[in-house]
């Protein structure tokens, strides 16, 4: 049998494709699945370079990011010629990315004028401070009634405004109408339908939403919001749905090809983990932690620290969804500052070996607040603390404890989640790199006290933004209607320790908590509940 006819009879079999570029934080990545099976047929990855140029700073170069794509898309498409699949089969493409990341680019020229601003980035702590201190009774959730978020350092506004006033090509180009502003989503958007030669400028609901400019209850930018910040709204791209035709790829292989689903990246694994429902939940496990909870057509504010967000909304007649969402800045990223900056781990393989090896972290606790506390606390005064340290302590009891703290800061937010429904998660679905670490999914239901479900298929992220872009109005090979969406197999653990231990490790890691607060004195002493 030739070539020509093994790609053809595997054409007949597979139906259309539909294609996915996941940017995260750490890495990005282009996955192609079967629309009919959402089975993952091929994909590949690439690491990213984070820079700290300063303490607290954390950068991205827009360039190093959009050569990541490519070299994701080319890789990819070779594998799959190599499996004698056919590209042509690949219908859409969805975008799915790190969240609040921010950039600012010249629309002539097509340069950026700095690099991304990494969302955990701390360098606005200052711009936050004089923002909150111009509120009535500087509070925090002053705008939260429009945005669903506190003023913090983590969403782009700030960002932005930091930008405008510390970088003069910002300035510069503000002021003479060339100026772009986009999260990752837009600037992927915009560079991969042209670029300075007809790009789209567009952003989807999702992404909208965790920028501090946009109203949740009107879908649009808001000119107070706008204003409050001092941002000029001809900046901002335009905000269309998580699901609908924004442009045409206009280079490489894959030019001609519609890309279609756009999604931040915890919108797009509530989408992939099929949460439809109100009510329903997931935890991604990734250089952060989130935990998205469905909450349907309404936004719900939440009283106990927790964001209110667009989860999707997919089609432009279609109504927005909403999520309440707990944010943890540092969960696979404390694996990485192990290895990068401790040199204790040689990969993050070798981190669930280590722990492994102790099984304990023997009264060893880990705080990882390098971005200070996000939910519940809100609280960026906090940093990081190793405590309980003893003699016999060693390299592996503080891997464990570095474990534990992504279960018992993924458990916060879950109390917090449980008090604000007032109906408790019975089992926790969760996605994401960390999740392939057994020892981290059983802890993470022993410390719940409730089974943990992960999906046999992990990358949830790029199943959310394919599914979006396959079941867009004009390509339509994706159905998302209940009853054709596919059975997900996946894995259970079930909390295997007394509850009364897990309590017990739970309050003396609350106590942990309280001790990384208000170290970095600069800030006005928050009272450290998150709530108003």
């Amino acid at each position: 049998m030739n070539g020509t006819m093994a790609a053809s009879s595997h054409r007949v079999t597979l139906g259309p494709l539909v294609a996915a570029i996941d940017q995260g934080t750490s890495s990005t990545r282009f996955l192609v699945f079967n629309s009919k099976t959402a089975e993952l047929l091929s994909h590949h990855q690439v690491e990213l370079k984070q820079s700290f140029p300063k303490e607290g700073w954390v950068e991205e170069d827009p360039k190093e990011i959009l050569q990541s794509v490519y070299e994701c898309m080319e890789r990819t498409c070779e594998k799959l010629t190599q499996l004698n699949i056919d590209i042509s089969n690949i219908k859409a493409i969805g975008v799915t990315n790190q969240r609040e990341t921010t950039l600012v680019w010249d629309k002539e020229t097509g340069e950026p004028l700095y690099n991304a601003i990494v969302w955990l980035d701390l360098r606005t702590q200052s711009t936050v401070e004089r923002l909150i201190n111009k509120t009535p009774g500087r509070n925090k959730n002053h705008l939260k009634h429009k945005t669903g978020l506190p003023i913090s350092t983590y969403f782009s506004a700030v960002k932005l405004r930091w930008l405008m006033d510390n970088v003069d090509e910002v300035h510069q180009a503000v002021v003479s109408h060339r100026a772009m502003f986009g999260t990752v989503d837009s600037w992927l958007i915009w560079c991969l339908t042209g670029g300075k030669s007809g790009g789209v400028h567009c952003t989807d609901v999702t992404n909208a939403s965790r920028t501090m400019l946009f109203n949740i209850h009107t879908l649009d930018w808001d000119p107070e919001l706008c204003k409050y910040f001092g941002i000029p709204m001809e900046i901002l791209p335009r905000v269309r749905s998580s699901s609908e035709i924004y442009g045409l790829m206009k280079s490489g292989a894959l030019s001609g090809i519609p890309i279609s689903g756009c999604l931040g990246d915890q919108s797009a694994a509530l989408v992939g983990q099929m949460c439809f429902q109100d009510g329903q939940a997931k935890n991604t496990y990734g250089t952060g932690c989130f935990l998205l909870r469905n909450t349907g057509a309404k936004p719900v504010m939440s009283d106990h620290g927790l964001l209110t967000t667009v989860a999707y909304q997919l089609g432009r007649d279609k109504p927005a969804c909403y999520a309440l969402e707990g944010s943890v800045a540092i969960a696979g990223a404390v694996v990485r500052w192990l290895r990068d900056n401790l040199g204790i781990i040689g990969s993050s393989e070798e981190l669930e070996k280590l722990a492994a090896s102790v099984g304990t972290s023997y009264g060893c606790y880990f705080v990882p607040a390098f971005s200070g506390l996000y939910a519940p606390y809100w609280e960026p005064s906090a940093r990081g603390i190793i405590c309980g340290l003893t003699q016999f302590t060693n390299k592996s009891h503080v891997a464990f404890a570095a474990l534990e703290a992504v279960c018992f800061q993924t458990r916060e937010i879950l109390d917090a989640m449980n008090q604000d429904s007032g109906i408790p998660l019975t089992q926790l679905q969760v996605d994401g790199g960390m999740t392939s670490n057994k020892l981290l999914m059983q802890l993470q239901a022993d410390i719940l006290c409730i089974p943990v479900v992960k999906p046999s298929m992990p990358e949830t992220t790029a199943l959310g933004a394919a599914m979006a872009a396959g079941a867009a109005e004009g390509v339509s090979v994706w159905s998302l209607s209940p009853e054709d969406l596919s059975a997900v197999t996946s894995e259970k653990f079930e909390p295997q320790i007394n509850p009364d231990e897990s309590e017990f490790r739970y309050a003396r890691w609350k106590r942990a908590v309280q001790k990384s607060m208000n170290w970095e004195t600069t800030e006005p002493v928050g009272n450290g509940n998150g709530q108003d």
